[in-house]
């Protein structure tokens, strides 16, 4: 017998509204070009299992349920806990003299939800035994580096590290065994001042896994196969940030980075950039193409194939890709045993 190819995948899909209850009103009714082309990637794509950031949350989940009607073969298991963008404080977070703004959130956010998280998976997802780390205070991730974003003693009793979400979420594979998700969304490393105060926070946000694996926190890993996959909002060699955390994990023995390549990013290459073109997952303006959304499997797990949804021009999806969002799915293969 054959064995079993697995195809996980990460997507900043940019489905993000100006108010609450939007998203699931665009959805519904129908006709919205964005909603359209997202359809199509994922259709084309055919993930088993995917984690969407950058997605509008509500407390029922009906913007997420009206999303997966839309796909050809909707998914039967879905996780989204409420993410922490615009989970207000009731702190002047960012300085500005000013109470309940978007920044003064836990995560940035007009509104509760706005830009959180999902996962949709084809394969039943034990949540009873999901772990959500998101409540976590930023002060207390060991070794943090909020004492260096200056932020005020009353910033600093509230914050938490996420941003949006950390999950350790495990996946029933069809053999029984268990395959645990690492998910999250970074905080992008800029639209902050001197302080430097997103520049910090996603590092800590990156370094959080380093710290899960090592057993520094209240909670211990998992000893089962992993999976490491989100938008970190951060490139290895261009754009803003502090790099250690994501070089720390890009080179753990305990990881592997399958290093997926798209031809449309190789063929818009930004020639200032130091990495390599193909590996880039965003279109941004201003920055230009980066690495910032990654999928990272355990070191023990066999990969058998990688890649971003990025076509070349003249590519049948290319359209489809250009409209759905500024950052491109991310899938990686891995081999699951006969």
């Amino acid at each position: 017998m054959a064995a079993q190819t697995l195809r996980l995948a990460t997507w900043n899909v940019e489905l993000s509204r100006k108010g609450p209850g939007l998203l699931l009103r665009d959805t519904l009714r129908g006709g919205d070009p964005q909603i359209a082309a997202v359809t199509r990637i994922l259709d084309a794509a055919q993930p088993d299992v995917i984690l969407l950031t950058g997605v509008d949350w509500d407390l029922d989940g009906r913007a997420l349920d009206a999303l997966n009607a839309t796909l050809a073969q909707p998914y039967p298991h879905s996780f989204a806990p409420a993410p922490n963008t615009g989970l207000q404080t009731s702190v002047d977070l960012d300085g500005d003299g000013v109470l309940h703004g978007p920044r003064d959130a836990q995560g940035y956010g007009r509104f509760r939800g706005q830009g959180g998280m999902a996962l949709l998976s084809r394969l039943p997802i034990e949540v009873a035994k999901a772990r959500d780390f998101s409540t976590l205070l930023w002060r207390d991730l060991p070794q943090s580096a909020i004492g260096r974003a200056q932020l005020s003693d009353a910033a600093q009793a509230v914050q938490r590290l996420s941003s949006t979400g950390h999950w350790d979420v495990p996946l029933v594979l069809p053999d029984g065994a268990r395959l645990h998700l690492f998910a999250f969304a970074a905080t992008p490393p800029v639209f902050d001042g001197p302080e430097d105060r997103n520049g910090w926070r996603n590092h800590d946000e990156a370094a959080f896994w380093l710290q899960y694996l090592d057993g520094a926190l209240s909670d211990d890993p998992p000893d089962r196969p992993f999976v490491l996959l989100g938008d970190f909002n951060l490139d290895p060699s261009d754009g803003e940030g502090n790099r250690a955390a994501l070089h720390r994990l890009l080179r753990d023995p305990r990881l592997q980075d399958p290093a997926p390549r798209s031809a449309g990013a190789q063929g818009a290459a930004d020639p200032a950039h130091q990495g390599e073109a193909a590996l880039d997952t965003v279109d941004y303006e201003g920055p230009g193409n980066l690495r910032v959304d990654y999928v990272l499997p355990s070191a023990v797990l066999f990969v058998t194939g990688a890649g971003v949804i990025w076509p070349s021009p003249e590519a049948p999806l290319a359209e489809a890709a250009a409209r759905a969002s500024r950052h491109k799915l991310v899938w990686v293969d891995i081999a699951l045993a006969p």
